[in-house]
């Protein structure tokens, strides 16, 4: 996101929190949905995104706008929020969308962490998200928006048979019933990271060629906590094809210590 729509965001998430102190868990559960099905309505609607979106046009008419369209649809809670987030300036009509989908994120992960869940949230995302890696075919089905979303939401549901958290649910939910062009399987660790972020931590995904022991685990988590200072949470998967070593994602960098990459500078030296 551009400067603009990232001081938005930065100021709906603080709004979000502040409203949703003394929510219950139910109103917690229907502000996710809300907020995720309005995105998708805007998804659908570029002229109604652009209006919400354009800053020229005087705050309260946007708010207005918001109140005519959704009033009585969304709960109340809900209707606030999004009258928050078309009130702020957003570099682009897209970056509208991503912001309330944010929210919706947001709002889920909230209540997995108001009822203790949120270590179970990112461990169960983090395993469908490699599932999705390994099967680049199931990726393509539950992302391909020419098939109706109830037919997708059903392969979804068989795949999970109630083997998850309910909150994990709902946010798959979302991002097959909407996922807008994208890789299912990013947008599922971007979930990873934003449950992680809720606690504080940032995850390190590690590619290994095999199964770490828990004492090299944790000697490698000592040693990215010194290095970013900060708790970091590990996800680990296995690709034989590294040979040996290990490759190492903290957000946008990478640590690529793998016996596969060593192989391939060699053969880049030795062709000079």
């Amino acid at each position: 996101m551009q400067p603009a729509s990232s001081a938005a965001l930065a100021a709906a998430r603080e709004r979000l929190e502040s409203r949703v102190g003394d929510a219950s868990a139910q109103d917690r559960e229907r502000l996710g949905e809300d907020l995720a099905a309005v995105a998708a309505v805007l998804g659908a609607q570029p002229v109604l995104r652009r209006h919400l979106a354009d800053s020229a046009a005087p705050e309260q008419i946007r708010r207005d706008m918001v109140k005519n369209l959704f009033g009585g649809k969304v709960s109340e809670i809900s209707l606030a929020i999004l009258g928050d987030v078309v009130s702020s300036r957003w570099s682009r009509p897209l970056d509208l969308i991503d912001g309330i989908e944010e929210l919706a994120w947001q709002a889920l992960l909230g209540l997995a962490e108001l009822d203790e869940s949120l270590d179970d949230v990112e461990d169960e995302l983090f395993r469908f998200g490699r599932i999705l890696v390994a099967q680049p075919r199931l990726s393509s089905l539950l992302g391909d928006e020419s098939a109706p979303a109830a037919r997708r939401l059903e392969l979804l549901h068989a795949l999970l048979a109630d083997r998850t958290r309910p909150v994990t649910r709902w946010l798959l939910e979302q991002v097959v019933r909407s996922p807008r062009r994208r890789p299912l399987e990013e947008i599922v660790e971007g979930l990873v990271d934003r449950a992680a972020a809720r606690r504080e931590r940032s995850v390190a995904h590690v590619t290994a060629a095999g199964p770490l022991s828990e004492r090299q685990e944790q000697r490698l988590l000592d040693v990215l906590n010194r290095i970013y200072q900060r708790p970091i949470s590990l996800k680990v998967d296995l690709d034989t094809k590294l040979l040996g070593g290990l490759v190492i994602r903290v957000g946008d960098e990478v640590i690529d210590g793998s016996v596969a990459a060593r192989l391939g500078q060699a053969r880049q030296w030795m062709s000079r």
